[in-house]
């Protein structure tokens, strides 16, 4: 085959790994489009063929990168021509960008990584499509002792129950704890239902000296803390 007659694909991914080290090395690795990197994930799940227009099928459909990542198994399984191996590739890689947030939070005390904490709960949670409700539990230093997801719900509703929340602060010797969840429509002004449910754990935890030090509501990439607003 002469080089007029290969196919366009031929030393593509070759260029954009190179372009992607270049990048990196210019600590300007944002120049890349996102199906550029999407691609780059997609690379070890499909050691040959062209995956650029799976990448760019991918963001069509989901609407962006981080959405491609944050889809759900199942949603992904169902995408033609995307292997098991592939799932696995964009999963792995959304696991490793939360544990990478989720590291800077785990080193210092949950005051002085509030910036932090609240970015892992944003990437952790706000591309969700439902309601999913976590408790950071903290030690006496206020150092995370446990990052929980207690409860996934409905779009607009996640069942929690104060009782299990004490019992589980409790077991781990918690001082005080973090409350968090999303809401898919984007809108993080509380509900009623929020305001109670924040009350009755507050009035299931004092009895016992455990401190709700916070609420926070994803609402996209906006937010609402209770404690800002008076409402802790």
């Amino acid at each position: 085959m002469t080089d007029k007659t290969k196919p366009h694909h031929i030393g593509h991914r070759a260029r954009v790994k190179e372009k992607f080290v270049k990048s990196v090395e210019k600590n300007s690795a944002s120049s890349l489009h996102d199906y550029e990197l999407l691609e780059i994930i997609l690379f070890a799940a499909s050691p040959r063929g062209d995956v650029k227009p799976l990448a760019k099928d991918l963001i069509a459909q989901f609407g962006s990168l981080a959405l491609v990542l944050s889809a759900t198994i199942t949603e992904l399984q169902q995408i033609d021509n995307l292997s098991q191996g592939g799932v696995v590739a964009i999963k792995s890689t959304q696991e490793a960008a939360f544990r990478l947030v989720g590291s800077e939070i785990k080193e210092r005390t949950a005051i002085q990584s509030w910036k932090a904490l609240l970015s892992y709960c944003r990437a952790t949670m706000s591309y969700n499509k439902t309601e999913q409700f976590r408790i950071f539990f903290l030690d006496k230093k206020q150092k995370i002792i446990s990052d929980e997801q207690q409860q996934q719900g409905t779009v607009d509703h996640t069942p929690v129950y104060p009782r299990e929340v004490v019992k589980r602060a409790l077991e781990l010797g918690a001082s005080s704890i973090i409350l968090a969840h999303n809401h898919p429509s984007g809108d993080p002004r509380p509900s009623k239902a929020d305001v109670e449910m924040t009350k009755q754990i507050m009035q299931a935890a004092a009895p016992l000296g455990i401190m709700i030090h916070d609420h926070v509501i994803i609402g996209g990439k906006e937010h609402y803390s209770f404690a800002a607003n008076g409402l802790i």
